[in-house]
């Protein structure tokens, strides 16, 4: 999730602020910052609950953050919010390491066993929160966070991706959401509109299959988790229920059986046939209609550039996934990264500050700006959605409903097993039938979340 904004302690601050800022951040977001600048600035002192038993005024931050496909725009912005950060504390310096997200896991690790080799504060993405909490590698942040002016302002999902049994550990740095990307000149050929229900959306990706033989009608994938569960969420199903260590899956209930029948009854020869589709995952998916051979895709925000970049460019618009009823949006996963302080840290105070200003408006907003980070505070993402028309379908949907994995460390066991798109593939190539995998499915999850204690 995307986090920034200027909420140091010092109202040295205020005079630091960027005055390369875009105008899509526009005049409310600075009152607001401003704002954050006041409240924050005489926050009250927590207990020291880090492992190091230390909170060292002076000294190296170190940070560990997410390098990206093109990273020196998020250089820039990280730059310039930790140069006003030093500015704001003498004698203190930061060091800034971009690692790859590839072998985030084995550094992670490393991390926690060795305190010495850790970074004070780091990026991670939001789905590994539970996991990393029970391994004993974050920082209790409630009591800061809940202080935080600006924290009050971020949507309910981002929030409940840095919350574990009710405590806090880090903020949110920004939000990714699917949606649906369909072809306009496609859909002018056919005398087609946008499907505004699930029904129509199934058979609109039919109509389209059946005019236009060498397209898919909708790109779907067997192993594309994320795009199946919306017909899930929409149908009433969950991945699970329950909190903390008390999870049990609820993927075989007849609500969840129900979306998984509406998702699979798309791969065959009148829409995607199962023999290319049940192996493709998300990126697959997107790469398919980008290269023109969809009329219509479930993609992110994050995507967007990318099939801009394809054959379709020009010929392609972008509306929230239908749900269920007329006119409904389905539930979408909030995906996204957030940024917390490691609880080996020497350095509480400072790095709880650098946090901060890093997942601030500002600096949300500026990395909007630099990289298309989707903000995930709800003003912030409003703003930039009247700047950017295309941006607005996916805020549409994370103002509607997201949802997200269940919250419990046996998460990242489930989603490497790669369960549900198992399950998705047993289902489309006939190995077995929706109520049969989907207990099966159930089962190894249940076995997944009672190893997790």
């Amino acid at each position: 999730m995307k986090l920034a904004a200027r909420t140091g302690r010092s109202a040295r601050t205020s005079r630091t602020a960027r005055t390369s800022r875009t105008a899509r951040i526009a005049a409310p977001v600075a009152a607001l910052v401003i704002a954050g600048l006041t409240a924050t600035a005489c926050a009250p002192q927590t207990s020291d609950n880090s492992s190091s038993g230390k909170d060292e005024k002076t000294g190296t931050l170190r940070v560990w953050l997410f390098q990206e496909v093109t990273n020196k725009p998020k250089e820039k912005v990280v730059d310039e919010t930790i140069a006003a950060f030093k500015e704001a504390h003498d004698d203190v310096k930061v060091t800034v390491e971009y690692i790859p997200v590839e072998t985030r896991a084995q550094r992670i690790k490393a991390a926690f066993n060795d305190p010495k080799s850790a970074p004070d504060l780091m990026e991670f993405g939001n789905t590994d929160t539970a996991g990393y909490v029970k391994d004993g590698g974050l920082l209790d942040v409630t009591d800061e966070f809940t202080e935080w002016t600006e924290a009050k302002d971020s949507d309910p999902t981002a929030k409940q991706s840095v919350t574990v049994d009710g405590r806090i550990y880090g903020a949110p740095f920004f939000v990714g959401v699917r949606a649906l990307y369909y072809r306009t000149d496609v859909f002018e050929e056919l005398g087609l509109e946008p499907p505004t229900s699930q029904a129509e959306l199934i058979d609109t990706a039919r109509k389209i299959r059946a005019a236009r033989p060498d397209l898919y009608g909708l790109a779907v994938g067997g192993a594309y988790t994320f795009g199946a569960m919306p017909f899930v969420w929409a149908d009433g199903g969950e991945i699970a229920k329950g909190k903390g260590g008390s999870y049990a899956s609820s993927i075989d209930s007849a609500a969840s059986q129900k979306g998984i029948k509406a998702y699979t009854s798309l791969f065959g020869d009148d829409n995607c046939p199962a023999a290319k589709c049940a192996g493709m995952g998300g990126n697959d998916t997107v790469t398919a209609f980008a290269s023109g051979k969809a009329g219509m895709a479930i993609g992110g925000d994050f995507n967007y550039a990318a099939v801009e970049a394809g054959k379709v460019k020009g010929k392609f618009a972008v509306v929230p996934l239908p749900g269920v009823k007329e006119g409904s949006i389905a539930p979408a996963f909030a995906g996204g990264n957030n940024i917390g302080v490691l609880k080996s840290t020497t350095h509480r105070t400072l790095a709880v500050d650098l946090m901060e200003r890093l997942a601030s408006k500002e600096t949300q907003g500026a990395l909007f700006d630099a990289m298309g980070f989707l903000p995930t505070y709800t003003d912030v993402r409003a703003d930039v959605a009247k700047k950017e028309p295309h941006i607005e379908p996916f805020v549409k949907t994370l103002s509607a409903d997201t949802k997200f994995v269940p919250a419990s460390p046996a998460w990242s066991q489930i989603d490497a097993s790669l369960v549900l798109p198992t399950m998705f593939q047993e289902i489309v190539s006939g190995k077995k039938d929706v109520a049969a995998a989907s207990k099966d499915a159930a089962k190894k999850m249940n076995d997944a979340f009672s190893s997790a204690g």
